[in-house]
């Protein structure tokens, strides 16, 4: 037992903010146990991979990087967020975690552990073994396209993963501001003894910026699998980070970029929309695929929101593509572009031609930015129903923009990020609401449940770590 708890430590991340180890290194753990290694440090040679082979098997590690079995990437900004609601009663079901988090109290974890940063973090560790790895090859291995999409690979997940945290663990990025507030400990190695501290945010901003500018260098513009990342990949990534800080310069350039590799857009007229789950898993306008954790919010007890369910027109196939009615006659999400009840969190064409019509209308440019907009709805509404959107100015494209986006991207875990990121504009700030019998509970623009609490037992592994006030 002493061995066990000791493993179960480590894992959790005293010092480290990790939950699981590789499967590799948990069979070298266990087995180490027999001499109790556990009362000293473990020995780096213990694990060291050895070939360019063995570290992109770290990577193809799919579970763990990209969530195919039972996701990867933080859900609670997609609880907190306003495409659903829950009755009285079901919310009664849920775990202490979920009620909290649903409605933004600001104790959230009631002495248990976060999965949203456990995951990501031990995406981070993986990450950081296989740069640190890179460095131990040869030069001649150093010399190889392999080197340098292996590293290209590493340096994606490790940036996807701490900006996916970002969303959850720090303020929104204000570009009006000097961002010096509390940002991510920023874990660059596998040490577990390192000592954990919060970075501000615009270092967590900055390194996100550098490790995604390092990948589209390395990697290559064509990939066999939509679960590994190439040159598009960082691409629109970049666009996702640049967008949520308010640069939209940048995302602009970026999100051009990714759409100059490939622009694929899925014609919803070919879809079975009376299909269980109408979209198919890593489709041809899929750039990267990652999936939000797990919940059984999602596919039984959430209710999508009346009033985004009544806000598709009737030729728009999205509504028939997205939802299906339950039994009491309210709607619940099936379109996932995961193709099942996991939520789809990845990148896709079609977030990054929003993302490429906002940033036009921002700049003046609403005419361009509506040639975007319409290339993309073309495909979503039925054959030869669709009139081409216009607008007299950038203001009005923007909210048309806007609100096909909110309708686009629903449940792919993006709304908070743009809830927080539009707060800061009084043009497009929204109140959440709540109503759970006869309590309400509401969320204002910019409020400090914004960002959710680091997880209690991080905080209780290292006291002197700075915890979010809500």
């Amino acid at each position: 037992m002493k061995c066990f708890n000791k493993i179960f430590n480590l894992s959790i991340g005293i010092r480290s903010g990790l939950m699981l180890m590789p499967l590799w290194l948990g069979l070298n753990l266990l087995y180490s146990c027999k001499k109790d290694w556990l009362d000293e440090k473990p020995r780096a040679s213990i694990v060291v991979p050895v070939s360019l082979a063995d570290l992109q098997a770290i990577l193809d590690n799919s579970a763990l990087m990209n969530g195919t079995q039972g996701g990867s990437t933080p859900n609670a900004g997609e609880m907190s967020a306003d495409n659903y609601y829950m009755t009285y009663n079901d919310f009664l079901t849920r775990t202490e975690i979920e009620q909290n988090t649903y409605i933004w109290q600001k104790e959230i974890y009631a002495g248990s552990t976060s999965f949203d940063w456990n995951k990501s973090y031990q995406q981070i560790y993986n990450s950081n073994i296989v740069l640190e790895g890179l460095q131990k090859l040869s030069n001649s291995d150093r010399l190889t396209s392999t080197y340098n999409t292996v590293k290209g690979s590493a340096l994606f997940y490790r940036a996807y993963a701490f900006f996916n945290l970002a969303q959850i663990y720090c303020s929104p990025y204000n570009p009006a501001t000097t961002n010096t507030g509390y940002g991510l400990p920023l874990r660059l190695t596998s040490d577990p003894n390192e000592i954990l501290t919060r970075s501000t945010l615009l270092q967590t901003y900055d390194r996100i910026i550098d490790d995604l500018t390092q990948a589209t260098e390395l990697l290559p513009e064509i990939v066999p699998y939509k679960t590994r990342p190439g040159k598009a990949a960082a691409f629109a990534a970049l666009a996702r980070v640049y967008l949520s800080m308010s640069n939209f310069e940048n995302a602009l350039v970026y999100s051009g970029k990714a759409l100059a590799i490939s622009n694929f857009l899925l014609d919803f007229n070919t879809l079975t929309l009376t299909a269980a789950y109408p979209v198919a898993r890593f489709n041809n306008e899929v750039v990267f695929n990652s999936v939000l954790n797990g919940s059984l919010i999602w596919n039984t007890y959430g209710r999508v929101d009346n009033q985004l369910f009544q806000s598709y027109a009737s030729n728009d196939l999205r509504q028939s593509a997205y939802f299906r009615t339950n039994t009491d006659g309210t709607k619940a999400f099936k379109g996932s572009y995961y193709g099942s009840q996991l939520l789809f969190s990845g990148l896709s064409n079609g977030e990054l031609y929003l993302t490429s019509a906002e940033c036009k209308a921002r700049k003046g440019l609403y005419v361009e930015a509506l040639a975007d907009l319409n290339k993309l709805l073309v495909k979503r509404w039925k054959n030869g129903t669709f009139v081409p959107i216009t607008a007299s100015n950038s203001n009005d494209a923007l909210i048309i923009i806007l609100n096909e986006r909110r309708k686009e991207l629903v449940f792919r875990g993006l709304r908070w990020t743009d809830l927080r990121r539009l707060n800061q504009d009084p043009n497009f700030q929204t109140t959440l609401v709540r109503i759970l019998g006869t309590q309400q509970y509401s969320l204002v623009p910019n409020d400090p449940r914004y960002v959710l609490p680091i997880p209690d037992d991080v905080i209780a592994a290292n006291p002197s770590l700075p915890q979010n006030i809500r």
